[in-house]
C-alpha cells in the first residue's frame, strides 16, 4: 500500500490532475480548429499532425525533453539527471505541493500542443513522415530550450523575465517557428491563384470553444495549485478573450460590415494567447485592456499576410507569436505586486521589469526562427519536406494516410505507394 508523501497537498494535486487533462484536450481541440480551416481533402492529415504531435512530443519529453528543461539551473540548458524520468517520482516538485510525476505530465502537455501549433504553418503540403521527424527534433532543440529559459531556472527566469504560463516557449516559440517553417516549405501550389477557403466553419468554432475551455487548465494550472495565482489566472482567462472578441467584432464591421465566424474563433484564440504570459501577474481590469489591445496587431498581421506570398497557412504567427509577444510586453508595463506578490511593472514604478520583458521579445523570436529554419533545411537534405504537386492536388488525406474524411459515394482514390500508380476503387471496398 502506498505511503503518503509529506508535503503533498491533496487539493493542489486534484486540481493539477484536472488541469493536465484539460491541457491535453487542447491538442485534439486544436486539430478540430485547424481541420475546419483547411480544404476538405486535407482534413484528416491536418488533424493527424496534431495526433502525431501527441505521440512524438510525449515520448521525447519523457525521455529527454523534461530533463533538459527542468533538471538543474544552467543558464542555457538543463541536465540529464531526469533522463527517462529516472529522477522523477512521488516526492513534491520543488516549489510546489504536487508530485514530481504530475508536474512532469502537466508540462508535457504544453510541449505537445506547442509542436501541434507549428503544424498550422505547413498544412496541406508538408509530408507526414518529415513532419514527425521535425516534431521530434523541434521539441528538443527549440521547445525544451525555451522552456528552460523561461521556467526551468534558465537565464530569462533568473534574470527577472515574467512569463506565467508560456508566452515564451509556447506562444512566441510556436509563432516565429511557424514563420520559418512556412518560408522553408514554401507556399501551396494554388496559393494566390484561387481562394483557399475553410471547408467547415462549425469545426473551427467548436475547436475554438474547446480550446478556450482547455485554456482554464493551461493558465489556471500554471499556479501549480489552488492559490491566489491560479484563481487570478483563471478569471483573467475568462475576461481577456471576451474583450478580444468585442474588438474583433468591431474591426470586422469596420472592414467588411459583417462579423465573421472565422474571425470570432480567431479572436478567442488571440485573447487566450495574450493572457497566457500575463494571467497571474496583472489585475483583472488590465486583463480586459490587454484583450482589447491584443486584437489590433493580430488582426492587422492576418490582413497583411494574405496579401503577401508568405503562405503561413493558419496564421500561427499572428494568433500566437504576435499575441504572445504583446502579452509578454504588457507584463512589463502592468504587472502589479499587489496582485501577484512578485513584481511591479513600469506603471507601478519598476522600469527594470519592462527591460526584462523587452529582452525576451528580442531574443526568443530570433532563436525560434533561426533554429527552426536550420532544422527544416537539415531534414530537407535527407528527404523531401513537401508532397509533389500531383499529390498535393489529390489531397494530403489520401496520399499520406490512404483515407478520406468525407465519403462521397462516387469512389475514392487510393495511392499505391509501392507501384507508384493510382487506382479507382469503390468506397465500399475501402478499409
Amino acid at each position: 500500500m502506498p505511503v503518503a508523501v509529506t508535503g503533498i497537498s491533496p487539493g493542489d494535486t486534484a486540481w493539477m490532475l484536472a488541469a493536465t487533462a484539460l491541457v491535453l484536450m487542447m491538442t485534439p481541440a486544436l486539430g478540430l480548429f485547424y481541420a475546419g480551416l483547411v480544404r476538405s481533402k486535407n482534413t484528416l492529415n491536418t488533424f493527424m499532425m496534431c495526433v502525431g504531435a501527441i505521440a512524438v512530443a510525449m515520448v521525447l519529453w519523457a525521455l529527454v525533453g523534461y530533463s533538459l528543461a527542468f533538471d538543474g539551473t544552467g543558464a542555457l540548458l538543463g541536465g540529464l539527471g531526469d533522463f527517462a524520468l529516472s529522477g522523477v517520482g512521488f516526492a513534491p516538485r520543488a516549489g510546489t505541493a504536487i508530485p514530481g510525476l504530475l508536474f512532469m505530465a502537466f508540462e508535457a502537455t504544453f510541449c505537445i500542443i506547442t509542436v501541434a501549433l507549428v503544424s498550422g504553418a505547413v498544412v496541406e503540403r508538408m509530408r507526414f513522415g518529415p513532419f514527425l521527424v521535425f516534431a521530434a527534433l523541434w521539441s528538443i532543440c527549440v521547445y525544451a530550450v525555451l522552456a528552460h529559459w523561461a521556467f526551468g531556472g534558465g537565464w530569462l527566469e533568473s534574470g527577472g523575465t515574467l512569463d506565467f504560463a508560456g508566452g515564451v516557449p509556447v506562444e512566441m516559440g510556436s509563432g516565429f517557428s511557424a514563420l520559418a517553417a512556412a518560408l522553408v516549405v514554401g507556399a501551396r501550389k494554388d496559393y494566390g491563384r484561387q481562394a483557399l477557403l475553410p471547408h467547415n466553419t462549425m469545426y473551427v468554432l467548436l475547436g475554438a470553444g474547446l480550446l478556450w475551455f482547455g485554456w482554464f487548465g493551461f493558465n489556471g494550472g500554471s499556479g501549480y495549485g489552488v492559490g491566489d495565482a491560479s484563481v487570478l489566472a483563471f478569471v483573467n482567462t475568462l475576461l481577456c478573450p471576451a474583450c478580444t472578441l468585442v474588438v474583433w467584432f468591431a474591426l470586422d464591421l469596420l472592414r467588411g460590415r459583417k462579423v465573421t465566424a472565422i474571425g470570432a474563433a480567431t479572436a478567442i484564440v488571440v485573447g487566450c494567447v495574450a493572457i497566457t504570459p500575463a494571467g497571474g501577474f496583472i489585475a483583472p481590469g488590465w486583463a480586459m485592456l490587454l484583450g482589447a489591445l491584443a486584437a489590433l496587431p493580430s488582426y492587422a498581421i492576418i490582413s497583411w499576410r494574405t496579401r503577401t506570398r508568405v503562405d503561413e497557412t493558419l496564421d500561427v504567427l499572428a494568433a500566437h507569436g504576435t499575441a504572445g509577444l504583446v502579452g509578454i510586453l504588457f507584463v512589463g508595463f502592468f504587472a502589479a505586486a499587489a496582485w501577484n506578490g512578485v513584481s511591479n511593472g513600469l506603471l507601478y514604478g519598476n522600469a527594470a521589469q519592462l527591460w526584462h520583458q523587452v529582452l525576451a521579445i528580442l531574443v526568443v523570436p530570433t532563436y525560434a526562427f533561426v533554429v527552426t529554419y536550420a532544422l527544416l533545411k537539415l531534414i530537407g537534405l535527407v528527404t523531401p519536406l513537401r508532397a509533389t504537386e500531383h499529390h498535393e492536388a489529390l489531397g494530403m488525406d489520401v496520399t499520406q494516410h490512404g483515407e478520406e474524411a468525407y465519403v462521397t459515394g462516387e469512389g475514392a482514390i487510393l495511392i499505391t505507394a509501392e507501384a507508384g500508380v493510382e487506382a479507382e476503387v469503390p468506397v465500399g471496398d475501402m478499409a
